[in-house]
C-alpha cells in the first residue's frame, strides 16, 4: 500500500525491501502498453501530424483554410492521448510490479511535461514517459537527468525550441531572445532545488549553455544548431563551459556536473521521501540516502535501497493521502479486475460517435445501439479519465513544470473527499455487485483496517454500501 498501487486479490504482496527492488529490473525490461503503436510507429504518426498541421496553418494565411482536415486531426490526436492514458492506467492496475510503477509516476512528475502545451503532445508525452523516464529510472540520475532533459518533450514544454543566444549569429541576425525556462527549471526543480543557493544569473548561465539544442519537427529529433548557440565562456556556479572542442557538447558536461552535486542529492532524496513516507521528511532518513547518492555516483537503486532500509520506511502507516491516479487505480486493483474487463471500459471509451464505431452506427441508423455506446463511453469515461479530471489529476497534464502537489493537505479537502465517495459509489455499483463487502475489505486492506471500519462495513445494509464504505474509508484513503 505505501510503495506500490494497492493490495490485489490473488497478487502476493512483495516479502521485504529486495522483492521491491527486484521489481526495477523486471520494470526496466518491459514494454509499457503506451504508445499503442510502439516507439518507432509513435514517431511516423506524430511527424505525420505535425506535417498535417503545417500544411494546414500555412493553407490558412494563405487565406484557404480546410477545417476539416484540422478537425480530423485533432480527433485522431484527442483519440490517441484518450487510448494512451488508457493503457497507462492498464499498466498500473494489472502490473505485480507496484513500486516500480510508483517510481515511474514519481519521476514522470518529477521531470514534468504536458500533453496540454501543444496538440502533438499529446502524442509525444506518453513517447517520453516510455522512452526517457521508464528505461532509465533503475540506473544513474545523470542518464535519466540527460534523457529527460533531451528529449522532445521537455525542449518543446519549456519552450528551449524557441531559445537563441543573443550574440549567436541567429540573434544578432534575427534579434530573437534567450528563453529561460528550461534554465529555470532544470536548477530549480530538477537538480539543486528552490533555496540551494544559486542565483539569477545562474539561470541565465544554464539558459545560455543549453542554446543551440532545439528540435527538428520533421523528424522529432533534438538536434544541435550552432547558428542558435552562444558563444564565448559561459560561468556557472563557478564553472566556466567554453565549448573547447567547437562541438556543442557543453550542456552534456553541464547536466553532469549537475547531477552529481550533493544539493542535486538531497533536493532529489527528500523528494522521494516526502512522496513515499511523510509530508515532512526526516532528516535522519534523507542524509543515509545523501550519502548513499554520493557513494555511488548517483546510483538510483542505491539510493531506493537506503530508502527502504532505514526503520521508519515501514512505521507509522497512513502518513500520506494517495493521489487521485493511486486512488482510483489501487481501487480497481482492490476489486481484482481482470484484464478483460478493463479492456472492455477502454473499447467503451472509444465508441464516440465521431470514431469509427460510431459512424458505422449512424449509417445503419441504429439510433438506441447509439445511445447504448454514448451510455457506456459516458461510465466508462465517468470511472477512469474523467475521475481523474474531476479530482484534479489528469494523465499527463500536471498544473506546471513542478508538477502535481504531494503534500496531504492539497488531496484533503471536502470536494475531494466528495469526488472520491461519488467514484467509490459508482464503482461498486458498475464491479462490486456481487462482492461480499466483509471479504473485500480484507482483500483491499488486510490488517491495515480498523476495527471502527470493521464494524461499519459489517452493519452495510446492502454490498454496494459496504464496498462503498471500504473504498471511502480513511485507511483506503491514506497509505
Amino acid at each position: 500500500i505505501r510503495f506500490g498501487y494497492g493490495l490485489r486479490p490473488g497478487e502476493e504482496p512483495p516479502a521485504d525491501a529486495e522483492a521491491l527492488l527486484a521489481q526495477i529490473e523486471e520494470g526496466v525490461s518491459e514494454k509499457p502498453g503506451f504508445p499503442r503503436e510502439g516507439a518507432a510507429g509513435r514517431l511516423e504518426n506524430a511527424t505525420r501530424v505535425l506535417s498535417v498541421l503545417a500544411a494546414e496553418a500555412k493553407a490558412r494565411r494563405a487565406g484557404n483554410p480546410n477545417e476539416g482536415i484540422r478537425r480530423e486531426t485533432q480527433r485522431e490526436v484527442q483519440r490517441t492521448y484518450r487510448l494512451d492514458a488508457m493503457a497507462r492506467m492498464a499498466n498500473a492496475i494489472h502490473s505485480p510490479l507496484g513500486f516500480y510503477e510508483r517510481l515511474a509516476g514519481f519521476w514522470v512528475d518529477h521531470f514534468s511535461t504536458s500533453v496540454l502545451k501543444a496538440l502533438p503532445m499529446r502524442m509525444i508525452v506518453p513517447l517520453y514517459e516510455a522512452q526517457a523516464i521508464r528505461p532509465n529510472i533503475g540506473g544513474s540520475f545523470s542518464k535519466l537527468l540527460s534523457a529527460a532533459i533531451l528529449h522532445p518533450a521537455m525542449l518543446i514544454y519549456l519552450d528551449q525550441n524557441q531559445s537563441v543566444g543573443p550574440d549567436s549569429p541567429a540573434g544578432r541576425r534575427n534579434r530573437r531572445g534567450l528563453n529561460e525556462n528550461l534554465g529555470r527549471e532544470l536548477l530549480e526543480l530538477h537538480t539543486l532545488g528552490a533555496g540551494s543557493g544559486y542565483t539569477q544569473d545562474d539561470v541565465r548561465a544554464a539558459a545560455l549553455v543549453l542554446t543551440g539544442l532545439t528540435v527538428d519537427n520533421r523528424t522529432l529529433e533534438v538536434v544541435y544548431q550552432p547558428q542558435l548557440a552562444e558563444g564565448g565562456p559561459i560561468t556557472l556556479l563557478g564553472r566556466t563551459y567554453e565549448d573547447d572542442e567547437g562541438d556543442g557538447q557543453d550542456h552534456v558536461l553541464m547536466l553532469e556536473d549537475l547531477a552529481g552535486s550533493p544539493k542535486t542529492a538531497r533536493h532529489v532524496s527528500r523528494k522521494l521521501v516526502r512522496h513515499f513516507i511523510a509530508d515532512d521528511p526526516p532528516d535522519d532518513m534523507v542524509e543515509p540516502m545523501v550519502e548513499a547518492w554520493m557513494r555511488s555516483q548517483g546510483n538510483l537503486t542505491e539510493v531506493y535501497r537506503t530508502m527502504l532500509s532505514h526503520p521508519r520506511a515501514w512505521a507509522e502507516p497512513g502518513r500520506k493521502i494517495k493521489q487521485p491516479f493511486e486512488f482510483v487505480v489501487s481501487g480497481f486493483r482492490a476489486l481484482g479486475l481482470p484484464e478483460k474487463n478493463f479492456a472492455n471500459l477502454v473499447s467503451d471509451l472509444d465508441d464516440e460517435d465521431e470514431g469509427p464505431v460510431g459512424k458505422a452506427m449512424e449509417m445503419a441508423g441504429a439510433a438506441a445501439t447509439r445511445e447504448e455506446a454514448r451510455r457506456k463511453a459516458r461510465r466508462a469515461n465517468a470511472l477512469t479519465l474523467g475521475a481523474l479530471q474531476r479530482m484534479g489529476q489528469p494523465v499527463w497534464q500536471p498544473p506546471s513544470p513542478a508538477g502535481f502537489a504531494d503534500e496531504v493537505s492539497v488531496w484533503l479537502s471536502a470536494s475531494q473527499l466528495s469526488e472520491r465517495i461519488a467514484w467509490s459509489r459508482m464503482i461498486a455499483r458498475t464491479f462490486g455487485q456481487k462482492t461480499e463487502p466483509s471479504a473485500f475489505l480484507e482483500a483491499a486492506l488486510g490488517d491495515a483496517a480498523r476495527p471502527e471500519t470493521r464494524q461499519i462495513v459489517a452493519q452495510a445494509p446492502s454490498k454496494v454500501h459496504g464496498i462503498t464504505m471500504v473504498l471511502a474509508s480513511p485507511e483506503f484513503n491514506r497509505r
